[in-house]
C-alpha cells in the first residue's frame, strides 16, 4: 500500500478523480494506461464538436507524446494524463511528478543549473561513464542528454526500461541509433538553432580577416617584419556580399552584412523566397557570381550542392572576388578553387570546412598553404555562448517533451502514428516517398505546393499527410533536420506557398493522393495510392501512368519514345554491374517520349547517373534514394 499523503495531496488526487469519474459518466470512457510501457487502447471519444476520434494512443508512464500537436486532441490528451496520473497513484509511486534525467556527456553548467532549478526534475550529472555503466542505469532514467562521446547504439538501449526521451545538446546525432530508439518509443531531439550565430560570426571573421589580410601580416610581425605595404587590405562597405542558401544562417550572414554596409544578394538553390528588407533575393547563382564581390556559401551537402561553385561559376566572376565557405567540404570545388587563385581569378578565399577532416586531398592541402587562402579547422560552432545555448535547448526541449508539451526538433516523432486512424499511416508513408521523388526531380526552387486528398481519406483530418510531404520535399534540401513538426514553418519561412485540397471523388480508386511543386521555371506533378491497404505505389508522373515502388535504390529518367532505347540504358546498368529490380514505363504518343521508373539493387555512381544521361536516347535521368519499404510483399 502506499504511504499516506498529507491533506492538501489527498485533496488534490480526490479532484482528479472525480473529474475523471466525470469524463467517463459523460460517454468518454478511456482505459487506463500501462506503466511499465505496455500498450493500453482509448476507446472512441465523442468531442464537444460532434466528431468521433478513432486513435489508439500508446500508453506509458506520464504521457510523453504530443497528442497537442494533432487538431482536436488537447481534450483528448488531458484525460489520459488524468487518467494515467491516477493509475500511479494507486500503485503507490508518489514521486511521479520527478522527470529523472541523466546527463551523460559533460554538459554546459547553464544547462545543469537550468535543470536542476525545475522542481518536477531529478537530474543524475554522471559524465564519463562507461558503455557497460551506461548500459546497465540506462532505464532507470525518463530522458537523457548527450553530446558526442556517448554512443546511444543497440548495447546502450538493450534495457531502455523508463526511456522516453534523448536530448542531443548539438546537431549531428551520428551517435545514436535512431531508428532502434524510434522502435523503442524514445524521442530523439538535436539543437540545430545553438550554433546559428556562432557560425554566422566565424563567416564574418573570415570575411573581415581575409580582407585586412590579419594573418599573414600578423604572422610577419612576429618574424619581425614592418611590412605594412604589402599587407594592404580593402573595406567591405560599398561592396556585394553573395550570399548562397538563405536558411537561418544564411540570413544571419546577410542581415550584418547590411550593417556594414555592403549590397546583399541572397540566393537559395531550393526556394525562391522574396524580399527580406534591403536583401535583393536573385533567382540565377550565375548573376549572383557575376555581381557578387564576396560569396559565402550556407547550404547543406547534397548532390545538388557538392561542387555548386566549380570552374563554370569561377570563369564568370570578378577577379577580384573572394570566397568563403562555413557550411560544408566541398561545396566549392576545391581544385576549381585552386586553379582560380593560381591564375589570378579569384583574389582570396577562407576556408572552415574540408572533404574530409582533417584535410588529406592534395588540392586543400594546397589551398591551405596558399598564401591567398585563410583557412581554420572548422571552428564554426567552437565558442563559449553556442556551447551554452545547445545545453539550455537540449535540457529545456527535454522536459517540455516529457512533461507532455510541444515537441521541438524531434528526429523521430516516436508515437505520432500511433494516434492517426488506421486508414492514414499509409498514406503519410507515401507522402513522405512522393515529397522526395519531387523533391529530386523538380529543377529550380520551391514557389507553392499543392496537396490534394481525394476518397475516403478526404473525411479525415490530412493535415499530417501535407507535413509529409513537406518532409519528404524539403529534407533533401535543408541543413537542418526536417521533421512533421518544423516543415510547415520551415515552408513559410522561405515563402513556399502550401495549399491543402479535399475531395470525396477519386475516380478508379478508393483514394488517391496528388501533389503538385511548382517552381520557377516548372511543374511537377505526381499521384499515388495505396493498394491492398498497404502497398505504396506511384501511379503517375507529370502525367506518365506507371506503377512505382517508391523505395530503395530508384531512378527515374525520360528518354525518346522509340525501338532499343530500354536496351540502351539497360546495357550501361548491366556492364557496371547493377541489377534492376522492377520497371514500370509508360509513354506519350503525341510527345514522343516515355518515362520509366527502375527499382535498382545497389546505388548507381555518379559516373554511372552521367553515362546514362549522355546517351542519346535519354533526355534527363535522376537518382533518387528512398528507405526500403517493410518486408510484406
Amino acid at each position: 500500500m502506499p504511504p499516506k499523503p498529507n491533506a492538501w495531496v489527498a485533496v488534490v488526487w480526490w479532484h482528479r478523480f472525480v473529474t475523471c469519474a466525470v469524463v467517463a459518466w459523460e460517454g468518454h470512457h478511456a482505459e487506463f494506461p500501462t506503466i511499465s510501457g505496455g500498450r493500453s487502447v482509448a476507446k472512441p471519444m465523442a468531442m464537444k464538436d460532434g466528431r468521433s476520434v478513432h486513435e489508439k494512443p500508446r500508453g506509458c508512464k506520464y504521457p510523453p507524446y504530443n497528442l497537442t500537436a494533432i487538431p482536436g486532441h488537447q481534450e483528448t490528451l488531458h484525460r489520459l494524463q488524468t487518467c494515467a496520473t491516477i493509475k500511479r497513484y494507486l500503485q503507490g509511486d508518489l514521486n511521479m511528478s520527478k522527470i529523472k534525467i541523466l546527463i551523460a556527456d559533460k554538459l554546459s553548467p547553464l544547462g545543469t543549473g537550468w535543470l536542476e532549478e525545475q522542481d518536477d526534475v531529478e537530474v543524475t550529472n554522471n559524465p564519463g561513464q562507461t558503455p557497460e555503466d551506461l548500459a546497465a542505469s540506462i532505464g532507470q532514467y525518463d530522458g537523457m542528454i548527450i553530446r558526442s562521446a556517448v554512443k546511444a547504439n543497440a548495447n546502450a538501449l538493450a534495457k531502455h526500461g523508463s526511456l522516453r526521451g534523448i536530448a542531443r545538446a548539438g546537431v549531428g546525432v551520428d551517435n545514436i541509433d535512431v531508428p532502434l530508439a524510434t522502435s523503442k518509443g524514445i524521442i530523439v531531439m538535436n539543437t540545430p538553432d545553438g550554433n546559428t550565430l556562432s557560425t554566422a560570426e566565424l563567416a564574418w571573421s573570415l570575411m573581415l580577416g581575409l580582407s585586412r589580410k590579419i594573418a599573414p601580416a600578423n604572422e610577419s610581425l612576429r618574424a619581425g617584419r614592418w611590412d605594412r605595404k604589402k599587407y594592404q587590405g580593402t573595406q567591405l562597405a560599398g561592396k556585394t556580399l553573395g550570399v548562397i542558401g538563405m536558411g537561418r544562417i544564411g540570413r544571419a550572414v546577410a542581415e550584418r552584412g547590411i550593417g556594414f554596409g555592403m549590397r546583399v544578394l541572397g540566393y537559395d538553390p531550393f526556394f525562391a523566397g522574396g524580399e527580406e528588407g534591403a536583401i535583393e533575393h536573385v533567382k540565377d547563382l550565375m548573376e549572383l557570381c557575376k555581381r557578387a564581390d564576396y560569396i559565402t556559401v550556407h547550404v547543406p551537402k547534397s548532390p545538388e550542392t557538392t561542387g555548386m561553385i566549380g570552374a563554370e561559376q569561377i570563369a564568370v566572376m570578378k577577379p577580384s572576388v573572394r570566397l568563403i565557405n562555413a557550411a560544408r567540404g566541398g561545396i566549392i570545388d576545391s581544385q576549381a578553387l585552386l586553379d582560380g587563385l593560381n591564375a589570378g581569378k579569384v583574389a582570396g578565399a577562407a576556408l572552415d570546412v574540408y572533404l574530409s577532416e582533417p584535410p588529406e586531398s592534395k588540392a586543400e592541402k594546397a589551398l591551405i598553404a596558399h598564401e591567398n587562402v585563410l583557412a581554420v579547422p572548422h571552428l564554426g560552432a567552437s565558442t563559449e555562448e553556442a556551447q551554452d545555448q545547445v545545453a539550455v535547448d537540449a535540457a529545456k526541449q527535454l522536459v517540455e517533451a516529457l512533461r507532455g508539451g510541444e515537441i521541438r526538433n524531434a528526429l523521430n516523432l516516436p508515437g505520432f502514428g500511433g494516434v492517426l486512424p488506421d486508414l492514414l499511416k499509409p498514406y503519410i508513408e507515401l507522402a513522405s516517398r512522393m515529397g522526395t521523388v519531387l523533391s529530386s526531380i523538380t529543377p529550380g526552387a520551391i514557389k507553392k505546393v499543392e496537396v490534394i486528398c481525394r476518397g475516403a481519406i478526404s473525411d479525415l483530418n490530412v493535415a499530417p499527410i501535407t507535413a509529409n510531404v513537406l518532409v519528404g520535399l524539403l529534407r533533401p534540401c535543408m541543413e537542418q533536420d526536417v521533421n512533421v513538426i518544423n516543415a510547415p514553418v520551415l515552408a513559410a519561412e522561405r515563402g513556399v506557398e502550401v495549399e491543402q485540397i479535399t475531395s470525396g471523388k477519386a475516380r478508379e480508386f478508393s483514394n488517391l493522393l496528388e501533389i503538385r511543386v511548382e517552381t520557377e521555371s516548372t511543374t511537377r506533378t505526381a499521384l499515388g495510392t495505396i493498394f491492398g491497404s498497404k502497398y505504396p505505389r506511384v501511379l503517375a508522373i507529370d502525367g506518365y501512368p506507371m506503377e512505382m515502388r517508391p523505395e530503395g535504390h530508384a531512378v527515374v529518367l525520360v528518354n525518346k519514345d522509340h525501338p532499343g532505347a530500354m536496351s540502351e540504358y539497360a546495357a550501361v546498368f548491366a556492364k557496371n554491374k547493377i541489377n534492376i529490380a522492377d520497371l514500370t514505363l509508360s509513354r506519350k504518343k503525341r510527345s514522343g517520349k516515355a518515362m520509366v521508373g527502375l527499382n535498382l539493387d545497389e546505388k548507381p555512381s555518379d559516373e554511372v547517373m552521367a553515362e546514362i544521361r549522355a546517351l542519346d536516347c535519354v533526355e534527363d535521368a535522376w537518382y533518387i534514394q528512398l528507405p526500403e519499404l517493410p518486408n510484406n510483399e
